[in-house]
């Protein structure tokens, strides 16, 4: 039983990391962009989500009403105004600004909130759990879990099933052609960015109800996310799902058999299956 929890515990570990991959999946499947910048901008939802509990006394899970739609409205601004004009046949200019935003962020934060660690409560809904088939699961660690499917569900909705899901599609596919039939490449990018940063805002309330967080966390959870999209397969999201179920169960695991295992026996799963199967486990593109 106490192995079997363990693995249940895993499970909805590979929730959270399935929100940190995501937006990078999403990235890398319609722009082709790989947004060093990612976890850093998970970081900063997370300070975003700190300063709307502590100015308007809400909760952390009512934060999300305004954390979104602020990193949504970022995103596109970002993507509209300075990574649109990197993108090319060269991805070192979007690699190299990624980075320097990465830099700047993590600086922006420590001036503004100090490098000391900071965490979200959200009360007995933290501890809280259900007897689920001799299994005491965490409330918080289901809700973020039916989060991630809620998320990659309806991702895929509106990418099978609207007219803008077809435009994502299409410029993926061909980006040429789809300016050809009148698709505005630029909005599309800055939409899918603007998705990806929806996304990461519900990782960063999660990650700051989860654990401590400070300005230096978001190259650990970058990699966490790069994993995720790796082992699951690159533009995949169900897929990204999969890869972080696979990262937090190695990571249980190893916990369960050494404290000082966790990290290492995710980084050694990451690594066997990227010699044997370098293009992930479910590879596909968005479309």
């Amino acid at each position: 039983m106490e192995w079997l929890d363990t693995l249940a515990q895993g499970v909805l570990l590979g929730g959270l990391y399935a929100l940190f991959a995501v937006g990078l999946s999403l990235m890398f499947g319609i722009m082709r962009l790989v947004n060093i910048a990612h976890g850093d901008f998970i970081v900063l939802a997370s300070y975003l989500a700190l300063v709307v509990v502590e100015t308007l006394g809400i909760s952390p899970l009512a934060s999300l009403v305004l954390v979104v739609p602020l990193m949504f409205a970022l995103g596109y601004a970002l993507q509209r105004n300075v990574l649109n004009r990197t993108l090319g046949s060269d991805i070192l200019p979007p690699l190299l600004v990624t980075f320097g935003l990465s830099i700047i962020l993590q600086n922006i934060l420590l001036e503004f909130f100090s490098a000391d660690s900071r965490k979200l409560s959200q009360g007995e809904l933290e501890v809280a759990s259900v007897a689920v088939g001799g299994l005491n699961l965490g409330v918080m660690p289901l809700m973020v879990f039916g989060s991630a499917l809620l998320v990659i569900g309806g991702l895929q909705l509106l990418f099978y099933k609207t007219s803008l899901g077809r435009a994502f599609r299409a410029t993926s596919d061909d980006q040429h052609t789809a300016q050809l039939m009148g698709i505005d490449n630029r909005h599309i990018f800055g939409l899918a960015m603007a998705l990806a940063m929806a996304v990461v805002s519900i990782a960063g309330v999660f990650l700051a109800l989860r654990t401590s967080f400070d300005p230096s966390v978001g190259p650990a959870r970058l990699l966490y996310g790069f994993e995720a999209v790796i082992i699951g397969g690159l533009g995949s999201l169900w897929g990204t799902l999969a890869g972080g179920v696979i990262l937090g169960v190695a990571q249980a695991i190893g916990a369960r058999i050494d404290p000082g295992w966790q990290i290492l026996a995710g980084h050694l799963v990451f690594l066997l299956i990227l010699v044997f199967r370098p293009r992930g486990l479910f590879p596909r593109s968005v479309d």
